[in-house]
Formats: structure tokens, C-alpha cells, sequence
């Protein structure tokens, strides 16, 4: 039940992320294409666990995603604020996959619980 709940609330906040990039004067198609885009830093991994998971953390932080969001507001520069808007958004819809914020010990250790494993 509480997975559910969790998952739900990710949904809630991904569509907030969609809200808020509607607000912006960007083209859908490139909510699309950059949604994926924090993935990118899993090449952190390359580098050893402790690397990866501070990188892959940092991309996909959404404390981090709404000060950049916020930034982009107080600059009034809408690529800041569309960066913002895409880790948000990019961070709940992994959350809502079961993927988590990630601990040193490797990639499926995650603050969700370990990815793979049925609980």
C-alpha cells in the first residue's frame, strides 16, 4: 500500500514538472527529448561507485532542481529554469520507476530500497 502511495505522489509531482514547463515558451517536443537527459550522468559509474552515485545524486536531487529552477526565475533566463524543470520532473518520474537516490555501495542500492528486488 505504501509503495502505491509513494508512486502516486511521484506521478503528482512529475505532472507539476509538466505544469511547469508548460509555463515556459519551449516547443513539447523538447519536454521529450531532454526528459532522459540526467541519465547522462551515469557515466559517473565509469569512475567507481562513490563517483557515480555523487554524480548520478547530484543530477537527480530535486532540492538541486528547484534552485536551479528558482535561479532561472531570479535571472529571468528560461533555460536555467527549463534545466530546473527537467530534473525535477526527470527525478519523480525515476522515483516513480522505483529508482532512488543512490548509496556508494553500487548502482541498485538505492534510499527506495534495492532495485530488482521484490520486498
Amino acid at each position: 500500500m505504501m509503495q502505491t502511495i509513494i508512486k502516486l505522489e511521484e506521478l503528482g509531482l512529475f505532472v507539476l514538472g509538466i505544469y511547469f514547463f508548460n509555463q515556459l515558451d519551449y516547443a513539447w517536443w523538447w519536454f521529450l527529448v531532454l526528459l532522459l537527459a540526467p541519465d547522462l550522468s551515469m557515466i559517473g559509474y565509469a569512475f567507481g561507485n562513490k563517483a557515480g552515485a555523487f554524480l548520478y545524486n547530484l543530477f537527480h536531487h530535486r532540492g538541486i532542481a528547484v534552485v536551479v529552477y528558482l535561479g532561472g526565475i531570479y535571472f529571468s533566463d528560461e533555460l536555467v529554469q527549463l534545466t530546473g524543470i527537467i530534473l525535477f520532473a526527470h527525478s519523480s518520474f525515476d522515483r516513480m520507476l522505483g529508482y532512488g537516490l543512490k548509496y556508494e555501495a553500487g548502482f541498485k542500492f538505492t534510499h527506495l530500497g534495492e532495485i530488482g528486488k521484490k520486498e
